[in-house]
């Protein structure tokens, strides 16, 4: 399939503003932005035609043309990275197979999970699109409930059913783990939900037809607009390969995320 990788970046975050330009410190010692860091790993992936930043800041620009990167300016309406991605596939009128949205918080993403859901996508002809779910191991669980008990936003869990179509996602950590599942820590049954997507063109165009639903509004997850919408999403099961992953949601995760870069 002839593939697109759009990275949505928008400089007026709520939780960070400036994020995608926030520098995050290198093993050797030496800083980039959060956005090269991005589009360093969008190079990593086998099979892609093209890859584009996508945002409505001169800044964001001007960074991405420093290192090399095709930009498509967009709409400072874009709501969320999916309606930005979906602008940016209509005003550079690309024609592709499949458009990746890689959201530029996630530097510690790897390329073999872009590349499982490109390949999911080929095998299920009935999934609108494919999304990244890693199993939670203890110390992403750590992380999850330190940020709900100090009243962040972090990451998100996701539920799906015995085909890997998604029930649901959310910003609490779900499901609920009783005693019993809390006490084998390395058994736990719940999934991180990495924030890539694989989307077929017309789903992707179709959605910013759709008004904001109920859910999304309360949750804030981009991606319940298309479940509200009768939309099937292929959760696809990811290997971490034992490399923590984790985006950048709020500033304290610059620390987390430069400990494993300095690894």
């Amino acid at each position: 399939m002839k593939t697109s990788i759009i990275i949505p970046a928008r400089y007026a975050s709520t939780r960070y503003p400036g994020k995608p330009l926030a520098m995050l410190r290198m093993s050797d010692g030496q800083s980039k932005s959060l956005i090269q860091l991005s589009y360093e790993t969008a190079c990593r992936v086998k099979g892609i035609d093209s890859i584009y930043v996508a945002t409505d800041d001169t800044r964001i620009q001007s960074e991405a043309h420093a290192f090399g990167a095709e930009v498509i300016m967009t709409s400072s309406n874009c709501a969320n990275g999916t309606e930005r991605c979906a602008d940016a596939m209509m005003r550079a009128t690309l024609e592709v197979d499949l458009v990746i949205n890689f959201q530029g918080d996630a530097p510690l993403t790897p390329e073999w999970f872009i590349e499982d859901l490109m390949d999911e996508m080929l095998r299920d002809n009935i999934a609108h699109m494919a999304t990244p779910v890693l199993k939670v191991d203890p110390q992403s669980y750590s992380h999850f409930k330190d940020d709900r008990l100090n009243g962040r936003v972090g990451g998100t869990t996701a539920v799906f059913d015995r085909s890997g179509y998604a029930l649901y996602f959310s910003k609490e950590v779900l499901p609920y783990l009783s005693q019993q599942h809390l006490a084998d820590p390395n058994n736990l049954p719940f999934y991180h939900h990495v924030g890539v997507y694989a989307y077929r063109p017309e789903t992707l165009k179709a959605y910013t037809n759709w008004p904001e639903g109920p859910l999304e509004k309360s949750e804030g997850l981009e991606q319940l607009r298309f479940l509200e919408n009768g939309q099937k999403i292929k959760c696809v099961e990811v290997d971490g390969k034992g490399r923590l992953f984790w985006e950048l949601n709020n500033p304290e995760d610059v620390e987390r995320i430069e400990q494993v870069l300095g690894r």
